[in-house]
């Protein structure tokens, strides 16, 4: 065999990124399907690279007799003592296979073999690669375009950016450097297929843990992220550390990290915001870069809620096209709709007539009476009160701010989420004082008390007057005796 052959399995190696043990494999296989083609079996055939993989030699096992029957598997004793001088009958001998001795026909066909080999090696071997990284950035460069689809090359293989996972706002050229995710890895019958995005929600996410080096390490957490590719991002994060501000150490000093991840993304907009558990904070921050004055939740079950904001702020709370709202219903996951201050005070909605107005609408509901049926609060909390003895609404209601303090491992935040809670959701009813009795005899009293006018004037007159009070005039009252007397 040609001695250069390490050099071709390095070229094999480098190029197509194949391991030296498989090369050497598809080597063997090669000749050993040459064998087989010339002698019609290869049972005694046996492969022995040299040197490193420098060389390779084809060999036949043959048992040496004293008259030969089967000539591929046997070798004359006179034949094998020209080779070996001291071999005897009964032993084995190696015998090299000149590979030209192969005839064409067998070269060939072992060629297309050891070819198709290399090829489903390749494609086993990048399916292994790339199929661990999906999820993962690679960086490539634009090769060429076809029905807006642009093939991306990533030095072993080809990758595909199709045209609906492209951002409107990208434009690409001949060697353009393109950042990109992997997505999909897949093994067709034209090789494999690797599918890139720079559309979704999880490139951002990516493209952020390598900018913020605290949401690699899970200081700080991304709750969610929501995207209209092109125009618009929201991004939703949190601390697990009180002393690391989430917005900004995503933002950077003075804004470089941000612009960074801007730049990307080739000038899409980009709102970094505080994730709140609680909903009413979380609409409002979901609606930045809006100010929200005020939320009001309207149907807390089907998640549906109102803000509002100043007049001159309408506009950038809604959004061109009303993309911002958009996203924030996405984000906080609620059906948010969007009112100015005036707009909402002509809608009188207060928590007392909104309440009463819903009622009208829905069927009667069952009175609540137990804490952890109030609608908003965490069993957390429940759990905490509950503890302390407190699990009916009734007893809630009557403990004071004081009390509630000295309940163990409840917050103030916890006792304003309480306050509130109770705010919107209990009516409170206050018993009206029993009458006065001696008050109720007078009143009865008077009732029975009949009244007359006077002949003269026609003032209002009692029995027990004398003269009336209007004119002067003496009164004299007969009294009717009972008829049966």
């Amino acid at each position: 065999m040609a001695s250069d052959l390490s050099d071709a399995i390095r070229q094999l190696v480098q190029e197509k990124g194949i391991s030296e043990d498989l090369v050497l494999k598809t080597i063997e296989d090669f000749l050993m399907a040459a064998y087989k083609r010339k002698y019609g079996k290869n049972d005694n055939a046996v492969v022995k690279f040299i040197e490193n993989g420098s060389e390779v030699a084809i060999y036949a096992k043959k048992r040496i007799v004293d008259d030969v029957v089967d000539d591929i598997e046997e070798v004359d004793i006179d034949e094998a003592k020209n080779l070996v001088k001291d071999c005897e009958i009964g032993d084995e001998l190696l015998i090299e296979i000149n590979p030209q001795e192969f005839d064409r026909g067998a070269v060939q066909s072992a060629k297309q073999r050891a070819r198709q080999d290399i090829r489903d090696i390749q494609k086993d071997t990048l399916y292994s690669e790339f199929k661990d990284k999906v999820g993962e950035m690679i960086i490539g460069y634009y090769q060429r375009e076809k029905n807006g689809n642009i093939f991306v090359d990533l030095g072993k293989v080809e990758g595909l950016l199709p045209k609906k996972y492209q951002s409107p706002r990208e434009t690409y050229h001949m060697n353009d450097r393109i950042k990109a995710m992997i997505l999909e890895v897949e093994k067709g019958t034209n090789g494999l297929s690797i599918i890139l995005t720079r559309t979704h929600a999880e490139f951002v996410r990516r493209i952020l843990e390598l900018e913020v080096p605290e949401i690699y390490d899970k200081t700080i957490e991304i709750y969610k992220i929501v995207r209209e590719p092109g125009y618009r991002t929201k991004i939703a994060v949190y601390s697990n550390r009180e002393d690391v501000d989430p917005v900004g150490a995503c933002v950077g000093m003075k804004g470089v990290r941000i612009q960074s991840i801007i730049r990307e993304m080739e000038g899409e907009k980009i709102d970094v915001l505080k994730y709140d558990a609680e909903p009413k904070a979380f609409i409002k921050n979901a609606l930045s870069p809006a100010e929200v004055n005020n939320v009001v939740v309207l149907d807390e079950s089907k998640h549906m809620a109102l803000a509002v904001v100043p007049d001159a702020q309408l506009s950038l709370a809604i959004g061109k096209q009303g993309l911002n709202v958009r996203l924030a219903n996405r984000l906080v996951d609620w059906n948010i709709d969007v009112k100015t201050e005036s707009q909402f005070r002509e809608m009188d909605i207060s928590s007392g007539s909104k309440r009463a107005a819903a009622e009208l609408f829905r069927e009667p509901e069952e009175e609540i009476t137990r804490i952890e049926e109030l609608p908003g609060m965490p069993s957390e909390l429940v759990a905490k009160l509950q503890s302390s003895g407190v699990e009916l609404i009734e007893d809630l209601i009557s403990l004071t701010s004081e009390q509630l303090t000295a309940i163990e491992g409840i917050t103030p935040e916890e006792i304003q989420l309480i306050q509130k809670t109770i705010e919107d959701n209990v009516e409170i009813v206050e018993e009206e004082a029993a009458p006065d009795e001696s008050s109720e005899a007078e009143t009865s009293e008077a009732e029975t008390e009949e009244e007359y006018e006077c002949p003269e004037c026609g003032a209002a007159i009692t029995a027990d007057m004398t003269h009336c009070p209007s004119c002067g005039v003496e009164l004299s009252f007969e009294v009717e005796e009972d008829a049966n007397e």
